[in-house]
């Protein structure tokens, strides 16, 4: 019950339902807050308990100074949490150790359940390893299951095991559409009370949501389950910054060209820890299906939330995608009564502001390497000829960044590197690749394939492309995974599926695929010729992702697009083809065919869309979406709210963080000759050090699998095995991309082992165990932005589990560095304008940081003394930004925290 100091407990009537809510009114200064800071107000009125949640903190946010310095701690209590079974199949198994470690300490393993509403979709586990026929879907299902039958069935046990705890089976759809079709309330209802729908998610994307005016966004697995289990989140009232949107897209123009131009203005601006939150006229023009790409991309963008107010739009949008009569109508009334409804006309107070006339968006994919690096469509050809000699000149760049250019050698005809292949198909026929080469199109990921516009208009371009008589170049591996299967319902009403088949397009899969490095592999010839030659081959997709090593272990060079610029580059088959204005190809009379003979207009595009979209869709598609087919039902699943782990398990493991934990805390101590683990540069991102994609047989994780039986066909992806410390310790710093600069000349999870004299190259893995056995802690430092990216629990548990007790960084992304303080690990950041550089760091010193122990008073200091035994000093700056992430880091972690706290109540 809210201690409600504010009077603010009222009654709401729609139609013969009342609801208790919590009038924002009632707080002083509350018309004047952006929307977002509203929902958070609302959230502090309804959980009022007078000590974590007070007047006085709700009397901040009524004040809320947009100009200063975010340093007002909130607790923010979500009103659900979402997943997916990367991330979420790792928050469960905690679940069920957590179960056991109560018992251990005397406590009743029942208090270990969800409290608030926690939904996991199984989507980022299919791998698109068939493609091009109409074979593709069912064989990758049956593959799907084949390799992850152990984690299907331990969510399903859970399913049965957690209270509040739902599963959406594999073959359905990407977790963010299916929240914005169907999971999402809005508004939602709970024990009669009516309030803003809120949550966290475990993936970074859960912003897409925002689109629908749900404030949520991304945690790492460890703050997800902390939420699960009733513990608010901690943080500091963030600057918002207001981004007026004006005018319309002129034809020929996506969403995708939008929120490349988005991200490319908000990434400059520098938004990171920040709300962005849209208004202006321009708002009302955007379709639903637009704000939610816009929603999607704000990782990219590096902000906390990038959200829409609710208006009439949002309403046509629940009632399309069959939410009842009743919820629409509360959705209205619950807005416009809380002053959440938008006035396209009021200019909110923010701390920034930034303006966007749509009708000066372009055409523009994003490249090669980063979704800011936004490319105008006319330009691709000649920007990729400049950026390839990055991939294929001998330049060295050690220092520049962590991921290294490719040692090959190179021609420069005309400024542009060439080495032609010539490649023999499976058929027989020839034909020749080059730098370049798109080796994989893919209408994949929840950034587009959620949006009927874009997908319609890709559609349209391959009926076009065929009536043409045009298809996708042989060595281009095309793949359709679309984040519903309403979508494919809809081409298959307006008689568009034939036509993506025959361009190669065919259905792989309802999931992430391509986007979460799912691509599957190249055709054998293809990657024989890439890998011999050394070629700067390329994928164009449509997801939001694009960083090195990330897409497919061939492909060095990755574009973002929209779905029908991805169906022109597979028809052109060469980034070097300026599809602008060079010809695509030549129709049956031998006639060039250029990308404006076959791009539809907007009319055609949305008269699809009006006939084809229909209510019954999304009813057929949601009506029992927590069941599952034949298959996921006839999983055989062990019973009793404790797990029985199966020893021989290499995808679910029972994990170390609670061994030898007892009720009370041990005093946090100093870290003294400490080795550097790894020295890298900037932007290194989480899929840089969380173990992502295929695990190869000559690493420490392929070894691990060889050793426990398991063949090399059936090693999976790092992805499927997060539910196995032991893969994902030995996966960690382990990407194909990574530069560590204490390895020079090396790629991958390689560092020195000071604990052999001459600190010879080691696997990353061998050395940590080494200097854990020796008692040696650890260190990591890094350059800017590090951590950035997806918000992956396992590159802060990996980190923590290899022995590392400190980072050291120019800058951090929000949910990295707050993962680490959930695993224990402190992190640090340089004097304001140094670097491991200007500091002349090298990585061989040994550290001590001194300082961190007045933590045990109960007081976060500003800065700790870092020194080195080569004599450099300097003060860094202690990232602990709030009391409660201080409050976990003294109790080893997040998970700890909670553990004991719930034994206590």
């Amino acid at each position: 019950m809210s201690a409600n100091s504010f009077d603010a407990r009222s009654t709401l009537s729609v139609g013969d339902e009342s609801y208790e809510i919590f009038r924002l009114d009632k707080v002083e200064g509350s018309a004047r807050l952006p929307y977002s800071l509203k929902v958070l107000l609302e959230n502090l009125l309804r959980t009022e308990d007078g000590a974590n949640i007070t007047a006085d903190h709700i009397r901040a946010l009524g004040g809320w100074d947009s100009q200063a310095q975010p340093s007002q701690e909130i607790q923010f209590t979500p009103a659900r949490v979402i997943m997916q079974d990367f991330t979420g199949v790792p928050c469960v198994v905690d679940l069920a150790t957590m179960r056991e470690a109560v018992k251990e300490l005397g406590g009743d393993a029942a208090k270990i359940n969800p409290l608030a509403p926690a939904e996991l979709v199984i989507d980022h586990s299919v791998i698109a390893d068939k493609f091009g026929t109409n074979e593709a879907f069912a064989q990758n299902v049956e593959l799907e299951y084949g390799r992850n039958r152990e984690r299907y069935q331990f969510l399903r046990w859970g399913q049965t095991a957690f209270d509040e705890f739902k599963v959406v089976p594999p073959g359905t759809g990407i977790v963010h559409q299916v929240n914005i079709e169907h999971l999402a309330r809005t508004v939602m209802v709970r024990g009669g009370q009516a309030y803003p729908d809120t949550l966290v998610g475990t993936d970074s994307h859960t912003t897409m949501v925002n689109g629908l005016g749900v404030l949520g966004w991304g945690v790492g697995g460890i703050e997800a389950e902390a939420a699960m289990l009733g513990q608010p989140v901690s943080m500091l009232i963030p600057r918002v910054v207001g981004f007026k949107l004006t005018g319309e897209l002129t034809p020929g123009t996506t969403a995708t060209d939008l929120v490349l131009t988005i991200t490319e203005m908000l990434r400059k601006h520098g938004v990171v820890g920040k709300f962005v939150e849209f208004y202006g006229e321009g708002v009302a023009a955007t379709s639903l299906a637009n704000r939610a790409t816009i929603g999607n991309m704000s990782p990219e963008f590096g902000s906390t939330a990038a959200i829409f107010p609710i208006d009439g739009e949002t309403l046509k949008y629940l009632k399309l995608t069959g939410r009842s009569e009743q919820q629409v109508a509360l959705v209205e009334a619950y807005a416009k009564e809380q002053g959440l409804w938008l006035d396209p006309a009021a200019e909110p107070d923010f701390s920034e502001k930034l303006e966007l006339d749509l009708s000066t968006v372009v055409p523009s994919i994003a490249g090669p390497k980063r979704p800011q690096d936004r490319i105008v469509l006319a330009n691709a050809a000649e920007q990729f000829k400049s950026d390839v000699r990055n991939y294929v000149d001998t330049a060295d760049e050690a220092g520049k960044e962590s991921f290294p250019a490719s040692d090959a050698p190179a021609n420069h005809p005309n400024g542009a590197p060439s080495n032609p292949v010539t490649v023999t198909a499976a058929d027989g026929s020839t034909y020749e690749i080059d730098h370049g080469a798109v080796t994989v199109a893919a209408i994949t990921s929840c950034t587009n394939t959620s949006n009927p516009y874009v997908m319609v208009a890709a559609a349209l371009v391959a009926k076009k492309a065929v009536e043409k008589g045009l298809t996708r170049k042989p060595w281009v591996k095309t793949t359709l995974a679309p984040g519903s299967k309403v979508v494919t319902d809809y081409f298959d009403k307006a008689g568009l599926t034939p036509y993506l088949d025959k361009v190669g397009f065919n259905l792989v899969g309802y999931g992430c695929t391509t986007c979460i490095g799912n691509s599957g592999p190249l055709p054998e010839e293809v990657s024989k010729a890439v890998n011999d030659h050394d070629l700067a081959v390329t994928s164009v997709l449509s997801g939001n992702r694009n960083f090195e090593g990330r897409i497919n272990p061939d492909v060095k060079m990755n574009y973002l697009a929209s779905p029908p610029l991805v169906v022109a580059y597979a028809l052109a088959g060469s980034m070097k083809v300026d599809i602008t204005r060079d010809a695509l190809g030549v129709d049956q009379e031998g006639k060039p065919v250029f990308l404006t003979d076959i791009w539809p207009t907007e009319a055609e595009v949305n008269d699809v869309v009006a006939n084809a979209i229909g209510e019954d869709m999304f009813n057929k598609s949601y009506q029992d979406v927590f069941a599952g087919d034949a298959q996921w039902q006839a999983l055989p699943i062990p019973t009793g709210n404790t797990f029985e782990w199966d020893p021989q398990s290499t995808y679910v493991r029972k994990p170390p963080y609670f061994e030898g934990m007892t009720m009370e805390t041990t005093p946090v101590s100093d870290i003294t000759g400490a080795r550097v683990l790894a020295k890298l540069g900037d932007s290194v991102t989480t899929d840089h050090i969380s173990p992502a994609g295929a695990i190869k047989a000559d690493t420490p994780a392929g070894k691990y699998l060889t050793e426990h039986g398991i063949e090399r066909r059936d090693f999976n992806s790092y992805g499927s095995r997060r539910g196995n410390h032991e893969v994902m310790i030995r996966g960690t710093f382990a990407n194909i991309r990574l530069r560590n600069q204490i390895a020079p000349g090396t790629e991958g999870g390689y560092t020195r082992d000071f604990t052999v004299d001459g600190g010879p190259v080691s696997f990353i893995y061998d050395a940590s165990r080494n200097y854990i056995e020796q008692g040696t802690p650890l260190v990591i430092l890094a350059g800017k932005e590090y951590g950035s990216g997806s918000s992956r629990d396992w590159a802060a548990k990996g980190t923590a589990l290899l022995g590392v007790k400190a980072v050291v960084a120019e800058s951090y992304e929000r949910i990295h560095r707050s993962n680490l303080i959930g695993m224990g690990v402190i992190p640090l950041q340089y004097p304001e304008g140094q670097s491991a550089e200007s500091l002349g760091l090298t990585g061989e010193e040994a550290f001590s940081i001194a300082g961190i122990t007045e933590l045990n008073d109960g007081t976060t200091p500003r800065t700790v003394k870092v020194t080195t035994d080569t004599g450099v000093e300097f003060d860094a700056v202690v990232r602990i930004d709030t009391p409660g992430e201080a409050d976990y880091y003294r109790n080893g972690g997040i998970l700890q925290y909670v553990l004991r706290s719930l034994i206590r109540k």
